[in-house]
């Protein structure tokens, strides 16, 4: 215990010392954050996110659905039920759902040319983002204008009865800043990591180590201490900026964050001695992690929503342990959610964790 506690002390007062690499890894981010909250902070998106749930699951419902799919402007996600559809237009993911209620096939089967009471389709909006949610609106009109149409000559059988439900008010600067700590933190651990392992490693500081009585399960537990100590500070001061300047709030527990901060430490580590015990230089230790991290900042939702991202590309994205990362931190911070329900996240980082800790016991060396 006492050797553990000399090298996690010795392992910080390293980090401290190197004043140099110890700012620049914590002004980077900071710097990323404060240049593109002010240029694009304040802007929404204006693609049109409509989602459907369909609960009269018959042909005239599929048949809307299909004239909303034909229009290019629309973004349609078929949703399961209202909850979840609800839960989505909240968070801002959706602008605008349209709800078919049971009995819509019948009702349209029924309708001749004869005056009657025309079916109401509730349709919900977004009433913070409004203006995109406006316009939704009138997509939706539109396509069932031209079922009314094509049914009764002009004569309208179905009209919308819009209802506005108040959802936060996420702007990108929100998104932005848990990717922004999340890129730290794989920077941080996987990078530092496989450079320093392999620079001690080249000048023998490992083999030295390895002719004392120190177990390697001690040195990694005290370099996982020390970079958890260093990465909760760097992540303290990036979330403190990110108040200062924009406003940023943690709207879920700061229990499930840090949760999530040493799992992502943790896993990201795992990835470190991994590259460290491949890599026979530091030289080359570098490449390989800016090879194996670079493509991970744009695919792992750092800068740009994941959903957004072609559909063949989706596969690979829900591997990779920084979207995992990313969209838990997110999703603590901007709606609140639990450790619980972000359970999907905590498994498959724990995975990685676990992988990735056996696979480095096989490639890490001393010498």
């Amino acid at each position: 215990m006492r050797a553990y506690w000399q090298l996690t002390l010795s392992q910080l007062r390293i980090f401290l010392r190197n004043r140099q690499v110890l700012f620049w890894t914590l002004a980077f981010p900071i710097f990323l954050m404060i240049m593109l909250g002010s240029f694009l902070g304040n802007g929404n998106g204006m693609s049109v996110s409509i989602g459907v749930v369909d609960q009269d699951q018959s042909t005239q419902s599929q048949q809307l659905i299909d004239m909303l799919i034909q229009n290019e402007a629309i973004q349609l996600n078929e949703e399961s039920s209202k909850d979840d559809a609800f839960m989505q237009l909240k968070k801002g993911d959706l602008h605008v759902v349209v709800v078919i209620p049971k009995g819509y096939d019948s009702f349209l089967n029924k309708t001749t040319l004869d005056t009657q009471q025309p079916f109401s389709l509730p349709v919900y909006y977004n009433e913070t983002n409004f203006a995109v949610s406006q316009v939704g609106i009138q997509l939706v009109n539109g396509a069932i204008d031209g079922i009314s149409k094509a049914k009764v000559d002009y004569v309208p059988v179905i009209v919308t009865d819009t209802q506005g439900i108040e959802a936060l008010n996420l702007k990108y600067i929100d998104f932005l800043v848990p990717g922004i700590v999340a890129m730290m933190i794989m920077s941080n651990n996987m990078n530092g990591v496989a450079g320093q392992i392999a620079a001690w490693r080249e000048r023998g500081i490992l083999r030295r180590m390895q002719g004392t009585t120190l177990k390697a399960s001690t040195f990694i537990a005290a370099q996982i201490t020390a970079r958890l100590v260093l990465n909760g500070m760097q992540a303290l001061i990036v979330l403190g900026v990110a108040h200062l300047i924009f406003g940023i709030e943690v709207r879920g527990s700061w229990l499930t964050l840090i949760s999530f901060v040493i799992l992502g430490t943790l896993a990201f580590m795992a990835i470190g001695f991994i590259i460290a015990g491949i890599a026979k230089t530091p030289e080359s230790a570098a490449p390989i992690a800016g090879f194996l991290s670079f493509p991970m900042l744009f695919l792992g939702g750092v800068f740009f929503p994941i959903k957004d991202m072609p559909e063949f590309l989706q596969p690979i994205v829900q591997t990779l342990p920084i979207a995992h990362l990313s969209h838990a931190l997110r999703e603590t911070m901007n709606v609140g959610a639990s450790f619980m329900s972000l359970g999907t996240e905590a498994l498959i980082l724990g995975g990685w964790l676990i992988g990735a800790f056996i696979v480095a016991s096989y490639t890490f060396k001393w010498e």
